[in-house]
């Protein structure tokens, strides 16, 4: 016997005894979860989307959503995320700490999406198909790149203060924005092969915002939609594509506020999904392994609304002071303005008449003008007052109905889930908020791992998650935002923590 265990010794020494590792299975399907009532016009499908991967001890199963949010706004209620969690654990055995459900935050400004008991039944469908269809797997990570159809909506101001661009508030006077923001360009892209090649999934990550519909209305997934209808019609066989939202919370579509052509997200998602294909091409897939880490985090409440809503208002008294009686109206302005633009130097008439009064040593013509120019400033200045103080307004109903909720939910803190996942070398890193586009790049550059993704919208939904940085310049993100400014660190010691774990 001792003979035996001597020779089990001398071989494992020489390196020929080792635990094999264990397969790794996927499968993906989806179900339609558009709303169906004879009045909704369907333009494109909303889709549950799911993947689930196994390697023997763990499994995942990540679930994307053309939605608006996992729970919090939108039709999605917040028990869809408990129910199917539950119905996946007990029928499939996954655990529910492995279910990732990542909402695009697609919101048409229609009803569109099923009821709420179909929601539920129709994604644990998609996700029991996908779990009967593993096969085994090949995985790579890759990194695409897509900067022509978004931009950071956060203007930085001169005098400090953040000023987003938004439908229900006008821009600011050009003169004074300081710059924009920073967004993210980055796709993060995992790529899974059947063990012949052939591709199965294609998973994209991109930091966006769509809310851009279709020309004639209706149910649309928006621009990931058409990325995901993209990526599949140019991908031999049936894989299929998901889109995950990422640190989105800031970005915006560059034509969102674009009047000179129709609403169209079509192209944008063409371009990204072209942009994803070519990334998926350089790809080169490999046997992977698993890792799945899910921790809850307690984040502070906002508590200084009534302080913010001060300020609001004495603002608001000092633009109310501001505004001046003018001769104009706008009948009167436009044209006036108008014609002191089109010719600054001579807006009265011809520039003779100009020379003629000259010549004569009259100043009847250049009097006019400068009462003119007068009356156009201050009617301008009116307006500029105007577009300020109803963007006040909107923003102090929105600090009311977010101090609101913090006051009902009676607890000085929120939970949220932070979850690590590692496929290969694609990792993910969870946020339930929205999260703004710096606070996932903090994460991609302190990650161990190259290819480091965050899925914001995931989870649940705790509206805004902005840096500490942003909080004194008074952005929307701020003022709709629950957490108070620690939130940032807290969330990303554990997401840091989370991600070292994952190597």
């Amino acid at each position: 016997m001792r003979i035996i265990r001597s020779l089990i010794l001398l071989i494992c020494l020489a390196g020929t005894c080792h635990t094999a590792r264990a397969e790794l299975l996927a499968g993906v399907a989806k179900s339609d979860i558009s709303a169906e009532e004879e009045s909704i016009r369907v333009n494109d499908p909303v889709y549950s989307k799911a993947i689930v991967f196994d390697d023997g001890e763990t499994q995942l199963a990540i679930v994307a959503m053309d939605v608006t949010a996992i729970g919090g706004i939108g039709e999605v209620g917040d028990d869809f995320l408990p129910k199917l969690r539950t119905r996946i654990e007990e029928e499939l055995g996954i655990p529910g700490e492995h279910v990732l459900v990542n909402a695009s935050h697609n919101h048409p400004p229609i009803r569109f999406v099923c009821d709420r008991y179909d929601q539920v039944s129709r994604t644990f469908d998609a996700v029991k198909r996908a779990y009967e269809n593993r096969v085994p797997v090949k995985v790579g990570a890759g990194s695409g790149y897509e900067d022509r159809i978004s931009m950071n909506r956060t203007l930085q101001l001169k005098n400090g203060k953040a000023w987003t661009i938004r439908h229900t508030n006008p821009c600011p006077p050009d003169e004074e924005v300081e710059s924009v923001g920073t967004m993210d360009p980055e796709i993060g892209v995992l790529r899974v092969d059947r063990m012949d090649g052939t591709p199965l999934a294609v998973v994209h990550n991109f930091a966006c915002h769509p809310y851009i519909t279709v020309p004639m209305g209706g149910v649309t997934a928006d621009f990931p939609g058409f990325s995901c209808q993209t990526i599949e019609e140019n991908l031999e066989g049936d894989a299929m594509a998901l889109f995950l939202q990422g640190a989105g919370g800031d970005i915006t579509s560059i034509l969102y506020k674009d009047v000179n052509r129709p609403r169209d997200s079509e192209p944008l998602g063409r371009m990204l999904g072209l942009s994803t294909l070519k990334a998926v091409r350089q790809i080169e897939t490999k046997e992977g392994d698993l890792r799945v880490i899910n921790e809850t985090i307690e984040l502070p409440r906002k508590t200084d609304f009534d302080e913010k809503v001060a300020e609001l208002e004495a603002e608001e008294e000092g633009l109310l002071k501001s505004l001046r009686g003018t001769s104009l109206n706008f009948k009167t302005f436009l044209p006036l303005y108008l014609k002191y633009s089109l010719d600054p130097e001579h807006p009265f008439y011809y520039s003779y008449r100009y020379l003629q009064d000259e010549k004569l040593g009259r100043d009847e013509i250049s009097g006019i003008d400068d009462q003119n120019r007068s009356h156009i400033q201050k009617y301008l200045r009116n307006i500029q007052a105007m577009e300020k103080l109803a963007r006040i307004q909107d923003k102090i109903a929105t600090l009311r109905r977010h101090q609101t909720i913090n006051q009902e939910a009676g607890t000085p803190t929120v939970s949220m889930e932070v979850m690590g996942v590692r496929i290969g070398d694609f990792v993910l890193i969870t946020n339930s908020t929205e999260p703004l586009v710096q606070v996932g790049l903090n994460l991609k550059e302190a990650s161990p791992f190259e290819h480091t993704y965050m899925a914001g919208y995931t989870n649940g939904y705790i509206h805004y998650g902005p840096p500490a940085s942003e909080y004194p310049k008074g952005g929307y993100e701020v003022t709709e935002c629950l957490l108070a400014p620690e939130w940032q660190e807290i969330y990303e010691d554990k997401a840091k923590e989370i991600l070292d774990r994952l190597q």
